[in-house]
């Protein structure tokens, strides 16, 4: 499993926080993911041989938000 954080502009309620977590969380590989909404910041810890980490910000760039 690999870590990784991402930096992530335009995030700023509960929403923003559900909607990342629940549609990055649906990849397969992806094993958590927790929003640092204050922070602006991404955790996710996935398997690198399912998912990479392109694909993980195509999924928060289609909802609208910035990645860094």
């Amino acid at each position: 499993m690999e870590n990784i954080t991402l930096n992530v502009q335009g995030m700023s309620c509960g929403h923003c926080v559900n909607s990342i977590e629940g549609n990055v969380g649906e990849l397969d590989g992806v094993e958590s993911v927790k929003v640092h909404l204050e922070d602006g910041k991404v955790d996710v810890t996935f398997n690198s041989e399912k998912v990479n980490v392109k694909e993980i910000t195509e999924v928060i760039e289609e909802q609208g938000y910035d990645v860094a």
